[in-house]
């Protein structure tokens, strides 16, 4: 969509800590009807302080990578490189979870998955200049705007974003979907990047949406559950988080005004 990467960090923000209190708070008063253990005992201060500085230098990547996008020392694809390489390094000398014989087998298994994603991406760009081509960009554009009026659009929009989600991984249909819907909404008046946040939140909660949602399959083979007891299981918080998404819909501003005051959107 042409946006910029450091407005969409940013603008991701406030939407990522309100679906995190929207599912804590979910827990909270489901805990009592699924006898949910309460952590006993607690950790004291000091407990507390010595797995604080435990996780001191894995906690700083995030820092690094935001610190050097938005103070402008390095690009998004550079920061990728320097997360890669300050792992890489913490992992290796600090940490010490690495040894020099597990090298082979993680680049290994980061060739496999970069190769898989990778095939997926092309796929989508070519489906992506077809449908360019065949100018379809357009045709729904003319078609959804003749539509309904805006609130209503982005109800029907965020369905459509969700049921996707369940069938699609987030990356190809973010790059599928994003050259053909974000023209659309930026006729209407709604800004790239608040409708770049609404598309992202709705893929991946699709990710863990039954039937389909890959993440719901992933769950369950690393529990050991059937897919249809942790379909069920998650359907509370499913809820949740499409009101969550609906509420980052309909009030721009908390996903704006981050990015606003860095100066990234007007």
């Amino acid at each position: 969509m042409g946006e910029s990467v450091a407005a969409l960090f940013l603008a991701g923000i406030v939407p990522g800590v309100l679906i995190g209190v929207a599912l804590m708070i979910a827990i909270k008063l489901m805990a009592g009807r699924y006898g949910l253990p309460q952590a006993q005992p607690r950790a004291n201060w000091a407990e507390a302080g010595r797995a604080g500085a435990a996780a001191f230098w894995p906690l700083m990547t995030p820092v690094l990578l935001m610190g050097g996008i938005l103070s402008g020392v390095f690009t998004p694809t550079e920061a990728a490189a320097v997360a890669v390489g300050y792992s890489f390094l913490i992992s290796l000398f600090v940490l010490r979870t690495l040894r020099w014989t597990d090298i082979p087998g993680v680049l290994t298994r980061a060739g496999t998955t970069s190769a898989v994603v990778l095939l997926l991406v092309g796929a989508a760009m070519a489906f992506k200049t077809v449908a360019a081509l065949a100018h379809t960009p357009e045709l729904l554009a003319a078609a959804f705007l003749g539509l309904t009026e805006k609130p209503l659009l982005l109800l029907l929009v965020n369905l459509l974003l969700f049921i996707v989600g369940m069938f699609l991984d987030a990356g190809p249909a973010i790059i599928i979907l994003g050259p053909i819907l974000g023209p659309i909404f930026a006729q209407m008046g709604v800004d790239p990047v608040h409708f770049a946040v609404v598309m992202v939140v709705n893929l991946t909660v699709g990710l863990l949406t039954p039937p389909m949602g890959l993440v719901l399959f992933a769950t369950a083979a690393v529990s050991g559950l059937r897919v249809e007891t942790v379909a069920r299981a998650v359907l509370p918080f499913l809820a949740v988080e499409f009101l969550v998404i609906l509420l980052i819909t309909y009030v721009p501003a908390l996903s704006l005004t981050l990015p606003r005051l860095a100066g990234f959107v007007d």
